[in-house]
């Protein structure tokens, strides 16, 4: 079976009841919990471009005792840019809201810009540079698997806090880090589950060569054994990767009901361009994405891109008040032609939570901020998320979409309510022993 028509269907149910509320000047944001005080911005487009080029500078005042220092961590340059600057660029939105709006504790945040260079050693650095040098309250930051975990130990010994944007392969839940993307039970597996329904038993595997790839295709594995599907494929290439020739000629070969894909950076890029130049469409061989979204299809093209599956939780499309008004901030603030996804809406919902933490606590101490975080909810663009105390992960609606022709994605299903994160894939039989799968 190569496909099937699918009818969309769109609502999702609150989660857990609000228990303070913090509101977003410019009403890009509506309800977190328990609000912020005094004037001022942080960080335009412009100031965040020249923190950057000089080499993580802060994007506003001196921190002094009315500001509070906070780290922004990404890939600035390198093969992981097309993905990560946009996503700073959500954060210093959210930092310019809430500092227009009072602040956090009454105090001005002030953003330090580092790039982490798509290179996971350059990561580890600025991670402890803005722990230990800098000081910072927390961090916003990282992409890839390999960025996270090369950092997760200076964030561990020194007690640091990292909120992580991106959805990741789970089998990890450190104390140290809030994961605001999806778990693989909010991602991974309901687009297998998708697939599996309304395309075919037959799939082929392609990744980068890195942890995330490997780990969900050990997922994915397990999965398929378990529904009665059939790996006829399964390739990895290094990040930056750019020939996809032979891969291809497996592909045609193996003949699959779709590619499941997990390849990250510029290497979509490449792969996509030689898809359609080698006469293949989504209508031959269907893809699913997991890394793919909005912006990654802007520097794509849409025309390579379009009728192909991706799975996330946000959509620029998403219907809900919260994102028309998050859409149109963006928008304002970074031009008329930039596009929103999911994990830029994931780092700036970090922000939002973070603050909302830091106001509940009354303090910016990272175990009081801990604590304080458990159950915090947010009308967050995307629908109602909520903060899950036991893991630091978040409920969230999931989504999978289709790229149309004018580059946005479009809806095809979405769970009714938001899905309890399940890092571990606890409650599935068929996931037993995976937690040595990296």
């Amino acid at each position: 079976m190569k496909r099937r028509a699918i009818g969309t269907f769109g609502a999702w149910i609150t989660a857990a009841a609000l228990c303070l509320s913090l509101t977003a000047c410019g009403g890009a944001m509506s309800e977190v919990t328990e609000g912020a005080a005094a004037p001022d911005t942080a960080g335009s487009q412009a100031e965040a471009d020249s923190a950057s080029a000089a080499g993580g500078q802060e994007t506003a005042a001196v921190s002094g005792e009315d500001s509070i220092k906070v780290g922004i961590l990404h890939s600035l340059s390198g093969t992981m840019a097309i993905s990560e600057t946009s996503v700073r660029d959500a954060e210093l939105l959210a930092i310019k809201e809430i500092n227009e709006n009072g602040g956090v504790l009454g105090k001005q945040l002030v953003p330090v810009i580092e790039d982490g260079a798509s290179d996971n050693a350059v990561f580890k650095e600025k991670a402890e540079k803005l722990l230990l040098n800098d000081k910072v309250a927390t961090v916003f930051g990282c992409w890839t698997s390999a960025s996270r975990k090369a950092v997760l130990p200076a964030f561990e010994s020194s007690n640091g806090l990292l909120w992580y944007p991106v959805q990741y392969e789970g089998q990890e839940s450190s104390p140290n880090i809030f994961y605001i993307g999806a778990a693989p039970n909010q991602q991974i597996v309901p687009a297998i589950e998708y697939m599996n329904e309304n395309y075919g038993k037959k799939v082929f595997l392609l990744g980068s060569d890195y942890v995330f790839p490997r780990t969900a295709n050990a997922i994915v594995k397990k999965q398929a054994e378990a529904l009665g599907m059939e790996i006829v494929g399964e390739e990895y290439t290094p990040m930056g990767h750019t020939d996809y020739t032979t891969i291809l000629s497996k592909i045609k070969e193996a003949d699959p009901d779709f590619i499941f894909n997990t390849l990250n950076g510029d290497s979509n890029v490449a792969f996509f361009k030689q898809f359609k130049d080698a006469g293949l469409t989504p209508e031959q061989i269907q893809t699913c994405s997991v890394s793919i979204a909005e912006e990654e299809v802007k520097g794509i093209g849409a025309s390579y891109l379009e009728g192909h599956l991706v799975a996330w939780n946000y959509y620029q499309t998403t219907a809900t008040p919260e994102n028309e008004k998050f859409v149109e901030a963006y928008k304002a603030e970074y031009g008329a032609d930039r596009v929103t996804d999911d994990p830029i809406e994931a780092g700036y919902n970090a922000v939002y939570l973070w603050a909302a933490a830091v106001e509940k606590a009354g303090t910016t101490d990272v175990d009081a901020v801990k604590e304080a975080a458990a159950g915090i909810s947010l009308d967050a663009p995307e629908g109602k998320i909520t903060i899950d105390g036991e893991n630091q992960h978040i409920y969230k609606p999931v989504r999978i979409g289709m790229v149309n022709a004018d580059g946005l994605i479009d809806e095809v299903w979405s769970t009714p309510e938001p899905v309890k994160p399940d890092p571990y894939l606890k409650g599935y039989e068929w996931a037993a022993g995976l937690s040595g799968a990296q």
